[in-house]
């Protein structure tokens, strides 16, 4: 039996889901809080992320949309450098914001050094996505 480790972060969000779901799927809004793309919410749409390379990685993450709901529900996989994982956003309106939740799965026993490094990412863009979020109209 394989296990894998899921990353999961939630922060609670100012803004109604709506002006949330724009900065997830928005490709020039994307751009703004995590990475160059070519993203688009469509089930099936493949695209890329690209960030400058580093030493231990080309800068490129591909991935698929796999599930779009809007305003609630989007997941794409990510793949990049031998990782195969999905990450997945969920939006919960509650009164007075969103409680926003990312999960990233499929980090393999293997990859910790993967799984830290998302860590570290993921809470770095999660800060960004809300200020790109509370520029918004």
């Amino acid at each position: 039996m394989t296990h894998s480790h899921t990353l999961v972060i939630e922060k609670e969000f100012p803004f109604p889901p709506e002006k949330i779901w724009r900065a997830l799927t928005e490709g020039a809004l994307i751009k703004e809080w995590l990475m160059e793309n070519d993203f688009r919410a469509d089930l099936g749409h493949k695209f890329a992320f690209r960030a400058t390379p580093q030493p231990h990685w080309n800068g490129i993450i591909d991935g698929e949309v796999l599930v779009v709901e809007p305003n609630k529900k989007l997941s794409y996989s990510w793949c990049s450098m031998g990782l195969e994982s999905v990450v997945a956003w969920t939006l919960i309106a509650k009164s007075g914001g969103t409680l926003v939740r990312m999960e990233q799965s499929g980090f393999k026993p293997d990859q910790e050094a993967a799984y830290k490094g998302a860590n570290y990412g993921w809470q770095k863009f999660i800060v960004s996505l809300e200020q790109v979020v509370a520029e918004l109209p």
